[in-house]
């Protein structure tokens, strides 16, 4: 659930989520050419070039408000549900909101989930979840799962990131993804476990973890779908609700052969994580030009949220120190950053307002408008009009879905964190 990732950065080690939205504010502007500066809606958190991650880092900013009591700024929450095409998808970002989104936009199922969950938190907004939970069904691939980029040009088929954050979206929005087929009878939860490592993993060590997708015809264990995965299969999303249970993460068991057991498997990839946090106390990433791992902080935040979700917190606590003193300039004004780290503070009862010495809420507070204060008029938020929505390009950003722990950004929520 984090998203990780910036996405152009990492474009040669995952496919990117781009995209435009539909009509939000009036403000909103065509994206930026290369050698000016990117023009930022008024109502967007986050002052980087909204191209890849708009609506991804506006839903986290959002969702962790709201997970801390905080109301958002009504033109923030405004901008976001103005970002739905017609047919209830969202992009990564809409720039020119005046016209409605086209065949050849480029949709994108990780924004659609990530706005799902913000919106179902936030309230007031079930016709536009509806929508986008119905779009979300409609885009089901045949073997339960999706893709970041469903029928669009950068297709590559069901990916586990993707599939685990449509079934915490849709779980959040009240669905119940089991029973939620496929046109060939197979659940979401088919697609998802299909990813995951068993026994015969090698090395070892690998058990119970997520792939992204197989490489060459294998699995390979990666850190942020493995976090995804956890999440999805304990039916929880990215705001997860402080656990009463604290034990030490097992290691993995193997299933029997050809069941379907989601909480199972989610216990399992919380073992894998709690093991790959033990050598470090922090994930690790094979970045592009760089011959040596290096700390991979969006996909350790995830990892932390997960563990705490499967009631790990111990399991979490090394984790969760290096990210106190290791986490501030990674986050410095991103969004996306600051609002998983606040949930992961939420998930594992730790105050967000001091937070290795960073108050992280006002923070993330700082870097868009200011929100509903109990002196502000807080003017309810309407529905958007899916009248006015969606024209864009596609921006086809590509890269190969990644190898091993290299898919630091899949489309999802490592967009606007690194």
């Amino acid at each position: 659930m984090n998203v990780r990732r910036s996405a152009a950065a990492l474009a040669a080690s995952a496919v990117l989520c781009v995209g435009v939205a539909p009509a939000a504010l009036a403000d909103t502007a065509p994206p930026a050419s290369p050698s000016a500066p990117p023009v930022i809606p008024s109502g967007l958190y986050g002052k980087d070039d909204p191209m890849y991650d708009g609506v991804w880092r506006q839903s986290f900013a959002l969702l962790a408000q709201d997970t801390v009591g905080i109301k958002p700024a009504a033109q923030a929450v405004h901008w976001l549900a103005g970002q739905q095409c017609a047919n209830g998808s969202f992009p990564a970002f809409r720039a020119d909101t005046a016209k409605d989104c086209d065949a050849t936009a480029y949709i994108d199922s990780n924004a659609t989930a990530a706005a799902v969950q913000a919106l179902t938190a936030l309230g007031g907004h079930d016709e536009s979840v509806k929508k986008a939970v119905g779009w979300l069904k409609s885009v089901q691939n045949e073997d339960g799962g999706w893709s970041s980029n469903p029928g669009g040009a950068m297709d590559s088929g069901t990916d586990a990131n993707s599939t685990a954050l449509v079934i915490s979206a849709l779980t959040a929005a009240g669905e119940k993804p089991a029973e939620i087929k496929s046109k060939a009878g197979k659940t979401p939860y088919e697609a998802l476990l299909s990813f995951q490592l068993g026994c015969a993993a090698e090395p070892a060590g690998d058990r119970g973890a997520f792939a992204f997708q197989p490489v060459d015809g294998k699995l390979l264990a990666n850190g942020d779908a493995t976090a995804a995965a956890v999440l999805a299969g304990l039916g929880t999303g990215s705001a997860v609700v402080p656990s009463g249970t604290d034990t030490p993460a097992a290691a993995p068991t193997c299933p029997a052969a050809g069941t379907v057991d989601p909480a199972a498997a989610a216990q399992g990839a919380a073992g894998y994580l709690a093991e790959a946090l033990k050598k470090d106390g922090h994930l690790t990433a094979v970045t592009p030009g760089a011959d040596q791992p290096t700390p991979d902080t969006g996909n350790t935040v995830d990892a932390v949220i997960a563990l705490a979700a499967a009631g790990h917190k111990q399991s979490a606590a090394g984790a969760l120190e290096w990210l106190k003193a290791n986490s501030a300039e990674w986050s410095k004004g991103k969004p996306a950053a600051l609002g998983t780290l606040i949930l992961a503070a939420h998930a594992t009862g730790t105050d967000p307002k001091s937070f290795g010495g960073t108050d992280l809420v006002a923070a993330l507070n700082a870097t868009g408008p200011a929100p509903q204060g109990a002196d502000t008029d807080a003017t309810p938020v309407k529905e958007e009009s899916s009248d006015n929505q969606n024209l864009w390009w596609i921006i086809g950003a590509g890269g190969a879905a990644g190898v091993g722990i290299g898919i630091l950004l899949s489309g999802r929520r490592k967009k606007n964190q690194l």
